[in-house]
């Protein structure tokens, strides 16, 4: 069996075919960086993620010939709307990082004791349906509905429960949109995508060469998860892309809520299959890579992402140079949007090198407050 994976993160997106032995072959990657207007909004086009997404996989298929089936992991909780009869997203889409609906979270805790992120998709949604110009035929996806929608030929509206479930509108318990969530924010549920498992095969990528099934959508961090065979309670991963995610699986008891924990975690959904859902909590470091981003786009102090290993080799230590990585706000465990990235302990014989070396050691150090929060949090080690 040979599959497509189809990956669409934050700041990239890629195909390629997975062998039935593991081996990934005929990778095609475009850059797919969002934009950033104005401090805290994050946004991209969705018709040219669209287009970029077409383009890499038809390139793949055509490389590797036919597969047995598609899969989609994506970035989570970033939200598109577009119009159901013409295929137009309405706006740009509202990348995960976008910090614009801050305050409608605040109204939301003081007015309906509803516990939600600037980062999940439900005051997104909310914003997008009173801020852009739309007929009453539109729909609101996360990016695994709008690719599933785009290779189907706008055949499928639909998201998995691993997607679901970090969007903020989702009921734990029921396992299906929250009415009250709706309600509050003010979205129609037939705006909503259906919720389908994570593995399965739910239709046909039309628009693909070969129009073969798609057969799996699972959400970047839960399928980085599996995919490193952390399915035992316990076992964690994180990933340092252009945020940090650190996941623990806990298995197959539901959490009590999907509030927010004390130590600043969040319980999610792993994968779901077969009717049974598995579990996970999650800690989030809202800018991880992008912090080496910064150092190489705006600072100009390196000229690639793997350069910053080179000159942050060049000092033993940072000198007592200190950096905070919040260029996006602090997540897990402060949950700070107000807080900003900071440089600590620079005197007059600070480098570049003791810059970029306290970059990475701020990033590895937020590592750390990821690890202690979500063992606080899961009683697990």
């Amino acid at each position: 069996m040979s599959i497509l994976v189809i990956d669409v993160g934050t700041s990239g997106l890629r195909a390629s075919v997975v062998r039935d032995t593991g081996a990934i072959e005929h990778l095609r990657y475009e850059a797919f960086a969002p934009q950033s207007p104005a401090p805290g909004l994050v946004e991209f086009d969705a018709q040219l993620m669209r287009d970029a997404v077409l383009r890499v996989s038809t390139a793949a298929l055509q490389a590797a010939g036919s597969v047995s089936a598609v899969g989609i992991t994506n970035q989570r909780a970033s939200t598109i709307m577009w119009d159901r009869a013409t295929g137009i997203p309405c706006g740009p889409a509202l990348g995960w990082q976008d910090l614009r609906t801050v305050m409608e979270c605040i109204m939301a805790r003081s007015e309906h004791n509803m516990s939600l992120a600037p980062n999940q998709t439900a005051t997104k949604a909310s914003w997008m349906l009173k801020n852009y110009s739309h007929s009453a035929n539109v729909c609101f996806g996360t990016v695994d509905t709008w690719v599933a929608y785009v290779l189907s030929n706008g055949e499928l509206h639909v998201t998995d429960h691993s997607n679901a479930a970090v969007t903020g509108l989702f009921d734990a318990n029921s396992h299906k949109w929250s009415s009250r969530a709706l309600d509050i924010m003010g979205v129609d549920v037939a705006m909503m995508p259906n919720v389908v498992p994570s593995s399965g095969v739910i239709g046909a990528a039309s628009a693909l060469p070969g129009a073969p099934p798609i057969a799996a959508l699972v959400g970047d961090q839960q399928g980085s998860l599996v995919g490193q065979g952390c399915i035992s309670p316990g076992m964690t991963k994180i990933t340092f892309g252009t945020g940090g995610m650190l996941n623990v699986f806990t298995g197959d008891r539901a959490p009590d809520s999907a509030r927010r924990n004390e130590g600043g975690t969040f319980p999610i959904v792993a994968f779901s299959n077969n009717g049974a859902l598995s579990y996970a909590t999650e800690a989030i470091m809202l800018s991880a890579g992008t912090n080496i981003e910064w150092l190489r786009d705006d600072m100009g102090l390196i000229s690639s992402s793997s350069e910053s290993h080179d000159i942050a080799s060049q000092c033993e230590t940072t000198e007592g140079v200190a950096y905070v990585p919040a260029l996006l706000g602090l997540g897990t465990p402060f949950w700070d949007y107000g807080a900003r990235g900071s440089i600590f302990g620079i005197t007059r014989g600070t480098t570049r090198a003791h810059i970029v070396r306290a970059v990475l050691e701020g990033v590895a150090h937020r590592g750390v407050d990821l690890v202690d929060a979500a063992e606080k949090d899961s009683g697990l080690s």
